[in-house]
């Protein structure tokens, strides 16, 4: 039946497939890592690059909701550590553009893409962060909802993305830790504290479940990314898996989740738990959440700012290359 119908995980019909994509599917199927000077399908490629630049663009642009809290942490430890976060995640940024760039895509190409709207990043970053505890939140949900998602990804079957997820994850640990210490000094703190950690769990809760993306049913890419080995798990899978791990963590911090439909499900091992408002996800990729406007203003802005420093790299790097010639010209 599989070598008539279909892929083991649902992609293209395995008797629609070229000989290259077959011989392709095969080398996936068997856990080989594809490379980038090695043959691929388009579409593979084109998903990657999908994939990776959108991942990339998560990182710089989650920057922002924490780079504001920089200077008003409240204590110098605190700052040192949400300034090395904050770097972090540019040093993500970085690795995942470079994955990008061997899929023969510029950097440049991509940041075009994400400054027209043409290419979207994680919808989370267009909530505000409005207090301390947001940082805490932040920490707690949203990277242990990226961790989630990208541990998985060190066993993608492109072989760039899969080693720069390797560091990358090491560091989304640290900054989980970082965030449920700051819900747990919350948590144990003055009852306003303790109120304060509440409304950001409030707040974050259902965003972050929106973060693994629509409902499998609606999820239009996870097949053949699946097939692909471009994706390991589904988007329902790793939402359950989120959410099994994350409500005990809350019930210790003596946090209440803001889902009346939560309860623990004796016969499938794991928490039922209401769906996220799938209207208010697609609005906020669309371009229509809170912070939309504010968070891409930023990036274009900051890009455009810094023209002056690339064109002078641009013109060292000219003269340096320059040089060089010349001196193998002398030297011959």
């Amino acid at each position: 039946m599989y070598a008539q119908l279909v892929t083991s995980e649902g992609g293209k019909a395995r008797e629609a497939m070229t000989p290259e994509e077959a011989a392709f599917q095969d080398r996936i199927d068997r856990g080989e890592k594809i490379e980038p000077k090695e043959w691929m399908p388009e579409g593979y490629r084109k998903t990657l690059i999908r994939q990776i630049g959108q991942h990339a663009h998560s990182e710089i642009v989650g920057q922002l909701p924490e780079g504001n809290w920089i200077t008003r942490a409240p204590t110098l430890e605190r700052k040192q550590i949400l300034l090395a976060k904050v770097q972090d995640e540019a040093g993500h940024g970085l690795y995942l553009y470079s994955a990008a760039e061997t899929l023969g895509v510029s950097r440049d190409e991509l940041i075009d893409l994400l400054h027209a709207g043409k290419m979207k990043y994680s919808s989370i970053f267009n909530y505000p962060t409005l207090t301390w505890a947001d940082m805490g939140a932040v920490g707690w949900l949203v990277d242990g909802a990226a961790i989630m998602n990208q541990v998985p990804l060190q066993r993608t079957s492109y072989g760039p993305y899969s080693r720069a997820m390797i560091r990358i994850c090491k560091e989304e640990s640290f900054h989980q830790r970082q965030g449920y210490d700051i819900m747990m000094k919350m948590a144990k703190g003055t009852p306003e504290q303790k109120a304060m950690a509440q409304d950001a769990l409030n707040r974050f809760w259902f965003p972050s479940l929106m973060m693994f993306g629509p409902s499998d049913k609606d999820s239009v890419h996870s097949a053949q990314s699946m097939a692909w080995k471009i994706k390991m798990n589904t988007n329902d899978e790793l939402r359950q898996k989120f959410v099994d791990q994350t409500v005990p963590q809350a019930e210790y911090l003596g946090l209440t989740v803001p889902d009346p439909e939560l309860k623990w499900n004796e016969e499938k091992g794991g928490y039922d738990f209401s769906e996220p408002d799938w209207s208010e996800f697609f609005a906020v990729i669309s371009g229509n959440g809170p912070c939309n406007e504010e968070r891409l203003g930023a990036r274009v802005k900051a890009w455009e700012d810094g023209a002056w420093v690339r064109e002078g790299l641009m013109a060292h790097a000219k003269k340096q290359d320059a040089r060089r010639a010349a001196a193998r010209v002398a030297a011959e």
